[in-house]
């Protein structure tokens, strides 16, 4: 039984023994690539709408209240009263339109829009947006949208119920769809401090990025913790010329030992700074087979006996028998380390168990996270 059990488990890890690492080679970086101006971003801006000239492929009115409410509506703005009548058109159809409004838009300029069927909408495809105000999480509307939907998918059906699809026919954006109409009011310029925002929170990296600033222009920058550096421009330059001085310097990035595995796809990445002491491994498969021939048994002649189905299972048991024990591990880098784990031959799946195993060990000098 016990021998069994050691053939099923893959890997196995046999030792494992202390071994120095040298430290990490470090990658160089603009502060602009790693970090970002707290304050400047995109707003998020919705907005609800109706889109018509659809070749009969919109919103049935019937199954979607809110569709025909909205065609009331907006008729009766226009003079039209249709309160009461059997519309049944499907050629509009309701949508939710979707937009970033970019940090420092002015007034008059163009982005781009995104619009998404809200009922039972077959397509989208040659329909135009009607006049939609775009709102902010204040309630404040900054931009409006109108214009012609492009989908950038295809979609066919025959009389026989038959249909073919391609991309999703129900959403699609518009090119510089919507005029920005109202500004967010970040105002830079007036701004005597500012913070930048680290992607990847980390204290050596912080303090770098404020020593890196601080030799350039001397008492300007302070880390205020792993992930926020603080700002203050120097003299008369003004905070965006001074943003715009330091953002190119190079800085030396350091980060974690760390291992991602995403088990569904059989994926592994690994940081540079990732180790492994040196450990001795041997990993084998075993593949269990069953194979069912069933056969008719026919019963002699005049011997008043019944034909029946006689069930014939064989089972074999392949094992991948001379895989030897390797030394692994004891890199002094990355490429090192892989170079060892690939000598072992093994699949990226068996290779997850492999590290994982090497982690129970002890000897994986870094964290695993499991996606």
């Amino acid at each position: 039984m016990q021998k069994m059990l050691g053939r099923l488990i893959a890997p196995l890890v046999l030792a494992a023994a202390f071994g120095g690492a040298a430290a990490p080679a470090m990658a160089q970086s603009r502060i602009k690539d790693i970090a970002a101006v707290e304050g400047v971003r995109s707003n998020q801006l919705v907005g609800y709408g109706l889109v018509v000239g659809l070749n009969g492929t919109g919103d049935s009115l019937r199954n979607c209240p809110f569709t025909r409410q909205s065609l009331e509506g907006m008729t009766e703005r226009l003079g039209v009263n249709i309160r009461g009548t059997n519309a049944n058109s499907k050629n509009m159809a309701a949508i939710m339109v979707t937009a970033d409004l970019p940090a420092f838009a002015t007034p008059g300029s163009r982005i781009d829009v995104s619009v998404s069927s809200m009922c039972d909408a077959k397509s989208l495809l040659g329909g135009t947006l009607l006049v939609t105000s775009l709102q902010g999480a204040d309630g404040q509307v900054y931009a409006v949208a109108q214009g012609s939907i492009q989908t950038g998918a295809v979609s066919a059906s025959g009389a026989s119920g038959s249909s073919v699809t391609r991309g999703v026919p129900t959403a699609g954006r518009i090119a510089s769809g919507a005029t920005v109409e109202r500004e967010t009011g970040f105002q830079l310029t007036n701004m005597n401090e500012v913070r930048l925002t680290l992607r990847n929170p980390d204290f050596t990296t912080a303090q770098r990025v404020a020593g890196v600033i601080n030799g350039a222009y001397p008492g300007s920058a302070l880390a205020e913790n792993g992930s926020v550096v603080a700002l203050r421009s120097p003299g008369q330059m003004g905070m965006a010329g001074f943003i715009s001085q330091i953002e190119n310097l190079p800085i030396t990035v350091d980060s974690p030992a760390k291992v991602i595995i995403d088990e569904v796809n059989g994926v592994i990445v690994m940081g540079e700074a990732v180790r492994i002491s040196q450990v001795a491994i041997a990993q084998g498969n075993l593949t269990i087979s069953v194979d069912e021939r069933p056969f008719v048994s026919q019963p002699a002649p005049f011997s008043q006996g019944q034909t029946a189905v006689v069930p014939d299972s064989g089972v074999s048991v392949e094992e991948d028998l001379g895989t030897q024990m390797r030394l692994v591990g004891g890199a002094a880098n990355l490429s090192t380390l892989v170079n060892g784990l690939n000598a072992l031959g093994v699949s990226p799946r068996d290779m997850i168990s492999i590290l994982q195993a090497i982690k129970a060990a002890g000897a994986l000098q870094a964290d695993i996270e499991v996606m």
